[in-house]
């Protein structure tokens, strides 16, 4: 992995925007089922909600949606539109809820509009997002990468560091965990989310597996969830 320290600043900077909280994609109102966990007591404390967070990472977000958007990024640099399309059209039909695909497909149309004011001179990225039928965000995410000469491997970790960020703030706001608290997790996280990104670089096509049933009927019950604060 390419390291920080050489990582240009202009790059670093546009990482930094990109894995931002206050990037207006909606990021901040989902939980991407942690709320229905919450609910059903599976997450009440800080090590529970370690344990959940760890266990999404490494049993659904680094075996298909990292690797999925290591692919994109791929895709994207070598402007193959084939592969973007093909690999998009899977993600959508890997969400198998129906606030998992809003999730995705409004965080991915919001980046999607924003990215023309981000890199306006890089058409041909614009071109390949303009082609598919319905954008979600590992796609857009992807794109915005690639359009702001993001390296891939930092492109891929500032990604994963976002997604857990997202989950801690959701357990610091509902479990509800104190601000050191959530620190704390987030701090004991890294390594776990460097392997996740190693994991994700070297996963073959075939080993690619989002398969959770568990996460699935969670999402589907908050679909129902009397009273809730996320929208997933």
């Amino acid at each position: 992995m390419t390291s920080s320290a050489s990582l240009p600043a202009r790059s670093l900077l546009h990482l930094l925007q990109l894995c931002s909280p206050s990037l207006p994609v909606g990021a901040y109102s989902y939980s991407q089922g942690l709320e229905a966990a919450m609910e059903n007591g599976h997450v009440r404390d800080e090590a529970s909600a370690r344990a959940w967070i760890v266990d999404m990472l490494e049993q659904v977000v680094a075996r298909f949606e990292a690797p999925l958007t290591w692919r994109l990024l791929q895709a994207f640099a070598a402007g193959d539109a084939q592969a973007v399309g093909d690999w998009t059209r899977l993600f959508i039909a890997s969400r198998d809820s129906a606030e998992f695909r809003a999730e995705t497909v409004q965080m991915g149309y919001s980046l999607g509009k924003l990215l023309p004011e981000l890199s306006p001179d890089r058409t041909a990225i614009h071109a390949l997002l303009a082609e598919q039928r319905e954008l979600p965000f590992p796609t857009a995410f992807a794109a915005a990468a690639v359009a702001l000469d993001v390296p891939p491997e930092e492109a891929l970790l500032g990604l994963l560091f976002s997604w857990a960020e997202n989950q801690v703030l959701a357990c610091v706001k509902s479990v509800p965990l104190g601000q050191v608290s959530g620190q704390r997790l987030l701090l004991s996280l890294q390594p776990r989310l460097e392997a996740a990104a190693l994991a994700a670089r070297t996963l073959a096509d075939g080993e690619l597996s989002n398969w959770s049933p568990g996460l699935s009927l969670l999402s589907m019950q908050h679909e129902v969830q009397y009273s809730r604060l996320y929208r997933s």
